[in-house]
């Protein structure tokens, strides 16, 4: 009886990893803050723009053509990771910009007019940062923090897997504390203080989660560490890093 007892429990301990192990991908693709088919629009996108444009050799810029709509087509059907998900919107005006930007790449590139063509790969690599700008961290520290915030919030609480949520305090913590001590490019050098208050603001919200001691108390700590979260991403609005 104690050895089939004992085979139990090893074979539930295995089907428990072998779930983790599965879902694991899957939680990897949905916390990962990139879009595969962005960066490949801009191996186009780049020299058209930094070598192409500047030398005005419109011949080379007519050749991209049949590229630019073939990789820009795949960013039209490419699908943001979960941790995206407040960012859909933004996204899906961007996507509609550079479908217009391409159109108007294309045109320009059919007919004998160069300054609409030097106009409309201007336009096409505006478009390009503008997608680029909604997925790239301005800080890396915050995204860091975003991607650990996003399973706690959108898959732990939820579940109301409250072990799960005591198990990713440290990890929480430790990255709570970089993103107060990170430092910030230069077009955030204005926000500073915003930053700071918010960042402080968020650090204590999960030191706040770390003390919980009732169960029942720790959704609302997560809720307030996630409003904190939001109010830390709104000091990023109107900051444009050169891409």
């Amino acid at each position: 009886m104690k050895i089939q007892k004992a085979v139990c429990s090893l074979l539930v301990a295995l089907l428990a990893a072998a779930g983790a192990f599965a879902q694991a991908p899957q939680q990897d693709a949905e916390t990962k803050s990139a879009v595969p088919e962005l960066w490949a629009f801009h191996k186009v996108i780049f020299p058209i723009w930094h070598k192409a444009f500047p030398a005005k050799d419109y011949e080379a810029m007519r050749g991209f053509v049949p590229k630019v709509n073939d990789l820009a087509g795949k960013v039209y059907t490419a699908s943001l990771p979960g941790i995206f998900r407040d960012k859909k919107d933004a996204w899906r005006k961007g996507v509609a910009y550079l479908k217009t930007t391409v159109e108007a790449f294309t045109a320009a590139a059919s007919g004998p007019n160069r300054q609409a063509l030097l106009d409309a790969a201007e336009a096409l690599h505006a478009a390009f940062e503008s997608l680029a700008r909604i997925i790239i961290p301005v800080v890396p520290e915050v995204d860091a923090f975003h991607q650990t915030l996003y399973v706690i919030y959108h898959k732990f609480l939820p579940a109301d897997d409250i072990l799960s949520i005591r198990n990713a305090v440290p990890d929480l913590l430790a990255k709570a504390e970089a993103v107060v001590t990170a430092s910030l490019p230069n077009p955030m050098s204005a926000k500073k203080a915003e930053y700071g208050k918010a960042a402080a603001a968020l650090l204590e919200s999960v030191k706040a989660l770390a003390a919980v001691e009732r169960a029942c108390d720790i959704p609302a700590a997560v809720e307030t560490i996630h409003t904190c979260y939001q109010a830390l991403e709104k000091t990023f609005e109107g900051v444009h890093i050169p891409i």
